[in-house]
């Protein structure tokens, strides 16, 4: 098989599915914005050939570089990039080239629509949050009426992460969202299209997997997001979340449920719940899940090696076998576990410094070090990852890694919600 795949070098970690495609025997053709001699040696091992384009961003160039591995390599059987940022690039590229697997551009346009996305997951019997389309402020508020009241949740139509999102709590907040994203009608440049709906109160949980042709999962991961991104994000909080052990097998079956209603098959995805922390007429009882986004790519920066540590696997390597074989050829190698991330913030002074955390939880801290900065808004800037046992422990790692200078025993706010309380607001995840 000839795979290519975009942007290999980022994020840090990605390199490893070209890896794991060359030991199941395919050509990994790698393309990126990052000249040869300044990719880290592991990228470059990882690849067949490498074509370097100045700007991913410009389409004549990038076409150019798969036009080339084209003639060199034959036909390309595989585009890939499992990046969100590229995911139009990657289905552009299907469909010019006439690659018969995977998405293009119509169905990547309709799975990364927040509105069109409200259809898939009624079709799948999955409750959702109430949503309007930002119109005008009489037509949004009168949807604002007919839910109750404020707060609710503002998110552009077409992103990831909490970028861009809004909690609403007046007239005054709406009247900005309209100004601040161009609706207001003064003629100014095009609206930014902005969806508004139901705040849900609940923890954040994801269901991630690698889905065959038939859309059924050779792997499975549960993550927990204490607090959300969008938490993170509005308030500073330092970030935690965890991969878990073991998945939620309601969890499961809302996600097999979702990706055969959103026609799912040959990927990675992300699939994004809350999990209600009380009742909510019209949405479910506490402890029933509620969809909030599916993103059909790995979650974000170093997860996948998050769920390497927690289920004892290869994902990398599982990606790779649906790839080539369609069908799982990795097996586990160890017992499960919680793995966890917590990352602190370069404005923050923190009770414990790094070797007093590496002294309390070295032997259970599997990666530490600085987040990339484009990364650092949701992530934090500097990260401890830890294997630990039990829930228990990992609530403790977070803590102790949280505290700050003049906490009363580590009980910062934020810390303890982060620890086990979960989400107040809707937000999405990694």
């Amino acid at each position: 098989m000839n795979v290519i795949f975009v942007s290999p070098q980022f994020p840090s970690v990605y390199w490893q599915f070209c890896a794991a495609l060359r030991r199941n025997g395919a050509v990994a053709l790698g393309i990126g914005d990052t000249p040869w001699e300044a990719l880290a040696e592991e990228v470059r091992a990882s690849l067949d050939e490498y074509y370097w384009v100045g700007d991913l961003e410009d389409y004549d160039q990038v076409y150019r570089a798969v036009a080339y591995f084209s003639y060199r390599y034959g036909k390309p059987d595989w585009i890939e990039s499992n990046n969100e940022h590229w995911l139009s690039l990657d289905a552009r590229l299907r469909e010019d080239f006439n690659v018969a697997r995977g998405p293009r551009p119509g169905e990547v346009e309709r799975w990364q629509s927040k509105a069109r996305q409200k259809p898939l997951y009624a079709a799948a019997g999955v409750p959702t949050a109430r949503q309007t389309m930002l119109t005008t402020f009489d037509e949004t508020r009168w949807f604002i009426g007919e839910m109750g009241h404020y707060p609710v949740f503002a998110k552009p139509e077409v992103g990831v992460g909490a970028c861009g999102t809004r909690i609403l709590r007046s007239d005054d907040d709406l009247r900005a969202l309209l100004r601040d994203c161009g609706a207001g009608g003064d003629g100014g440049d095009p609206p930014v299209p902005y969806v508004v709906e139901q705040l849900v109160e609940g923890d954040l949980c994801s269901w991630d997997a690698v889905l065959d042709s038939g859309g059924e999962p050779l792997f499975e991961n549960q993550e927990e997001f204490p607090p959300s991104m969008a938490d993170v994000v509005h308030g500073g909080l330092d970030m935690s979340y965890r991969s878990c052990p073991r998945v939620d097998p309601r969890l499961s079956e809302l996600g097999r449920r979702t990706a055969r209603a959103f026609g799912l098959a040959s990927r990675f995805v992300h699939m994004e719940f809350f999990r209600l922390r009380s009742d909510r007429p019209g949405l479910g009882a506490a402890g029933d899940y509620v969809g909030l986004e599916v993103n059909v790519r790995p979650p974000g920066g170093s997860t996948p090696e998050m769920m390497n540590y927690a289920h004892a696997t290869n994902v990398y390597q599982v990606w790779a076998d649906m790839v080539c074989f369609d069908e799982r050829r990795t097996e586990p190698d160890g017992t499960d576990a919680y793995c966890v991330y917590a990352s602190r913030r370069d404005a923050h002074r923190y009770a414990h410094g790094h070797d007093e955390v590496l002294a309390r939880w070295g032997a259970a801290v599997v990666s530490c070090g600085r987040v990339p900065d484009a990364l650092s808004d949701d992530l934090g800037n500097y990260q401890y990852t830890a294997r630990l046992a039990t829930s228990e422990e990992a609530d403790e790692f977070v803590a102790y890694v949280h505290e700050r200078e003049g906490d009363c025993h580590g009980d910062q706010a934020g810390v303890r919600e982060g620890s086990g309380g979960g989400s107040p607001t809707a937000g999405p995840g990694a």
